[in-house]
This record gives structure tokens, C-alpha cells and sequence, in this order.
């Protein structure tokens, strides 16, 4: 077993701290029903080989109709609660680098403070918007903050992964504009042993409320498209991501089995030029 296989597994324990919450809602039979595949998720996988020039026009019309439904999704249903998982660094497990001072910007490849570190890989803009429901429509919601973090191109997260315990990239803070809006430039995640290809990201109440790690309303996760994941982890750096995404699907994946239309964001741009994800989160 290497060091690489350990945090795959220690990533799946971690896992068991967030049950409730993922059993809280409309969960419970995605899960359980998927229960015999668990153990398969947890372990590494084999190799599989698709690739931008090998998609088929199936699975490229399949990805543009799901991308299309998320767009046309009903605004007026809250986007679905997720577990954070074991790696926020949000001070629900171990470090919060949500009370440090440099986490509030916009641009999340580099880390920040003393950290030095850069993640490398094709460039990626998440622009979420986030509307208000409370009023009974779904309205801007301005001056509500968005924490998001999601892992490298190595499938690994920082602060947390031993390589990366003393990075703090890709994690960053935003308070929406008028329009509700924020963005982030990052860098396109791996795919990692037993999960399709995400963000995650907590709303707050206000960007106060952010940095002091209170006021949250809502936690939850962005998955990207199939026909943009294999055409990203055809580019150099993403090898392993080529057999993990081979080995999942958004059907299957143990966050996003039971449901996925509000949460799948809409991609546009290319390896080459880099992309732009775009998801709409009512709270």
C-alpha cells in the first residue's frame, strides 16, 4: 500500500463524518442502494483510456443535454445540501483557513501568506451566482459569500495531503456583486479514486460571516461535464484521471446518484484556451 493509497482510503473514512448529513435529505436510498459498490469506490483503480478525439457523438450529445438541463433548472429549488467532506479547512475538521488573512480573493492557483506554492494545470473560471430565495423568488443575492475548494490536478487537496500540507491554494472567498455573481480562476480538478469530478462550495451570509467560519447556509458541490473532463485529462498531467473518471459516473458517483440537474454547470471554452463553468446556486 503507497502513501498515495492511504489518503485515498483515509479521504473514505473521513467520509463516516459526514453520514448524517448525507443521509439527511433525499440520500438515503441513492446510498444505501449503492452500498455494494462502496467498497469499490474506496480503492484504486485500473487504467481506462478515453480521450477528447475518442469521445463518441453519443456521450458528447448526452453531456450537452445534461449541461442544458442544469441551465434550464428551476431556480426556485434550493441547490441540494452535500457533505464537505474531510478536507474543508474550514475548522469542522482540523485547520480553517477561512479566519486567515488573504483568503478573501479572486484568483485561487497560487497559495497565500507564506505559502508560495502554485497548482498547475488547464485554466478554469467557476462563476457561481447565488440567488436569494427567502423572499419567495429567486433574486440576487447580493453581498452573500461563497467559499470554494476543490483539489489538484493530483487528486489532492491542500493543507490536508502530505504533499501539499503547507500549500493553501485552490481555496479563496468571494462576496456576490449586485448580481449575485462570483468567480474564481483556478485550475481544472482531478478526478480521484471513487468521485466524479467536483467543486465544493459554502455560502455564508455575508462576507463577515464568511471569514469568521459562521453564517453558512448552505454546503454543496459542482460537477463538470464528461465530454470537458476527457477532453482535459487528455492534456499532460492528468494521467491518473484518465482511468479514475473511466471508473465513475454521475449515475454512480456516491454524492451526485441521486440527482444532479442543479448541480451540474454549464462549461464552455477549451484545453487549449482554458474554461469557464457557470452554475446558478439558489439558498
Amino acid at each position: 500500500m503507497t502513501a498515495r493509497d492511504d489518503e485515498l482510503h483515509d479521504h473514505d473514512r473521513g467520509l463516516s463524518h459526514d453520514l448524517p448529513r448525507l443521509l439527511s435529505r433525499r440520500r438515503a436510498l441513492g446510498f444505501f442502494g449503492g452500498a455494494a459498490g462502496l467498497a469499490a469506490l474506496a480503492a484504486c483503480t485500473a487504467d481506462g483510456t478515453p480521450s477528447a478525439s475518442g469521445t463518441s457523438a453519443a456521450t458528447s450529445a448526452s453531456a450537452t443535454r445534461s449541461a442544458s438541463a442544469s441551465a434550464t433548472a428551476s431556480t426556485t429549488e434550493e441547490i441540494p445540501e452535500e457533505t464537505g467532506g474531510p478536507y474543508p479547512a474550514d475548522g469542522s475538521n482540523g485547520v480553517n483557513v477561512l479566519t486567515e488573512s488573504g483568503v478573501v480573493r479572486s484568483d485561487i492557483t497560487s497559495s497565500f501568506g507564506s505559502a508560495s506554492g502554485k497548482a498547475e494545470g488547464v485554466p478554469l473560471t467557476i462563476e457561481l451566482t447565488v440567488l436569494n430565495l427567502s423572499n419567495g423568488s429567486a433574486s440576487p443575492y447580493q453581498g452573500a459569500a461563497v467559499y470554494l475548494w476543490h483539489c489538484n490536478r493530483d487528486g489532492e487537496y491542500s493543507l490536508y495531503s502530505q504533499d501539499i500540507v503547507n500549500e493553501n491554494y485552490l481555496r479563496g472567498v468571494q462576496a456576490a456583486g449586485s448580481d449575485g455573481k462570483v468567480a474564481f480562476t483556478t485550475i481544472f480538478p482531478a478526478a480521484y479514486s471513487g468521485r466524479w469530478p467536483h467543486a465544493h462550495f459554502e455560502v455564508h451570509e455575508s462576507l463577515a460571516k464568511a471569514t469568521s467560519a459562521s453564517g453558512k447556509l448552505r454546503t454543496s458541490q459542482l460537477a463538470l461535464p464528461k465530454d470537458v473532463c476527457e477532453a482535459v485529462y487528455a492534456t499532460d498531467g492528468y494521467d491518473q484521471s484518465v482511468r479514475n473518471l473511466a471508473q465513475t459516473s454521475l449515475d454512480t458517483d456516491m454524492v451526485f446518484a441521486d440527482g444532479y440537474s442543479l448541480q451540474l454547470a454549464t462549461v464552455t471554452g477549451s484545453a487549449s484556451s482554458g474554461y469557464t463553468a457557470k452554475l446558478a446556486v439558489p439558498v
